[in-house]
């Protein structure tokens, strides 16, 4: 290399090492090695905590779409035919068993009352002649008087008498109850609908509707369950017979308030839908749930063991829900989990972890899947929040 190039070097360093004044020689020694040494030492790992996921049994929960239905529906027809005399009740009222709701003329039955009243003293008297013909045959035929075919014939008169009466008062019986059906009467508590026909409308015995009467306390809900669950519940011996606890919720309520329970399961799944019929029955003293309506429905079976992570530590990506663990090393792990509800503010974890990993359930903004962290450990308490 020429020397030319040197020469603007040659001056450098003493006229650096003047600048630097009253440094001694060691101390800057100490200076340049101490840089390089602070330059090259990690950086601790981010703190976090961790906990075991919370282990305990939860009761197993599912939701279905609902609608409301009477426990009883009936149809008021009338039982005789007549023209309507007059209706007692008002549209959508209230009524108890045996309110007296319409009135058919009873005139003609009064009437067919007193004809079989009369027909029955008649068939009385035939039966007291033919008594006495036969006590007066008896000692003519005894003494050879009469034949025996006399005696036979008076038997046989006394008979059909008596076959006669006991008609009488059967068509007695059936004017009188005929009568008394002219007086259509609730059969059950509950609300009755509007009236389908006016008084002097003529009605048509057995076939005039009249009105409507729904029973609405209690109330059923039907919704339909899936062939797995109906197999799960049958597997434990429940949906039968009022095991399974049910609660329902309005479309304007926020929680599952009220209180009721599974009392029937079809005989038969759907062709079509593979689904199963089931019904729950709820109380309804207020007589505020109304038949027609929709509802959300749990329904809700025995315990089942679970894992639980405050809903606080569970992510989500574009494959799904995920929790952070932190392995044996420090090194962050993404666990795609299958969720389950809500028990206690704690979210259930149906697969996809470990009851042996440490869950990360704070500081999850200083984690990143791969990464190293610190863990420090926690606690996972029956709330959403957990505690150091």
């Amino acid at each position: 290399m020429p020397t030319a190039n040197r020469k603007p070097l040659e001056g450098f360093w003493p006229e650096w090492l003047s600048r630097l004044g009253g440094i001694s020689a060691p101390v800057l020694a100490a200076a340049l090695l101490a840089g390089p040494a602070r330059a090259q030492s990690p950086a601790t790992p981010p703190p976090v905590t961790v906990a075991t996921p919370l282990a305990r049994d939860v009761p197993e929960s599912t939701e279905h779409t609902a609608r409301i239905l009477p426990s009883a529906r009936v149809e008021i027809r009338p039982r005789v035919s007549g023209q309507v005399a007059q209706v007692h009740f008002t549209d959508g009222a209230l009524v108890r068993p045996g309110d007296l709701l319409f009135t058919i003329d009873p005139r003609p039955f009064r009437i067919a009352v007193e004809q079989a009243r009369a027909e029955l003293g008649r068939a009385e008297a035939r039966l007291t002649l033919a008594g006495q013909q036969l006590a007066r045959s008896v000692p003519l035929v005894r003494e050879r008087y009469a034949p025996e075919a006399e005696l036979d014939t008076r038997r046989s008169a006394r008979h059909e008498a008596e076959a006669g009466l006991a008609a009488a008062r059967a068509a007695l019986h059936q004017a009188e109850l005929s009568l008394e059906w002219t007086e259509i009467r609730a059969p059950r508590a509950g609300r009755v609908s509007d009236r389908r026909v006016d008084a002097g409308n003529l009605v048509r015995e057995g076939d005039t509707l009249l009105t409507t009467l729904l029973a609405l306390d209690p109330v059923y809900l039907s919704f339909d369950m899936s062939e797995a669950e109906q197999l799960r519940l049958a597997r434990r011996g429940q949906g039968r017979d009022g095991q399974l606890a049910a609660n329902l919720r309005l479309l304007d309520e926020a929680e599952f308030g009220r209180q009721g329970v599974v009392d029937f399961t079809d005989s038969a799944f759907d062709a079509r839908s593979g689904t199963i019929r089931a019904r729950a029955v709820f109380p309804n003293p207020d007589l505020f749930l109304t038949p027609g309506a929709f509802a959300r429905l749990r329904v809700t079976s025995g315990g089942a063991p679970a894992l639980l992570v405050p809903d606080a530590a569970v992510l989500a990506d574009q494959a799904g829900r995920v929790v952070l663990t932190v392995q044996a090393d420090g090194t962050v792990a993404a666990r795609p989990v299958r969720l389950g509800p809500l028990v206690d503010g704690l979210r259930v974890v149906q697969s996809g972890l470990a009851a042996d990993e440490r869950v990360i359930i704070s500081g999850l903004h200083r984690a990143r899947p791969g990464g190293r962290v610190t863990a420090e450990p926690g606690r996972i308490g029956p709330s959403p929040i957990a505690s150091r």
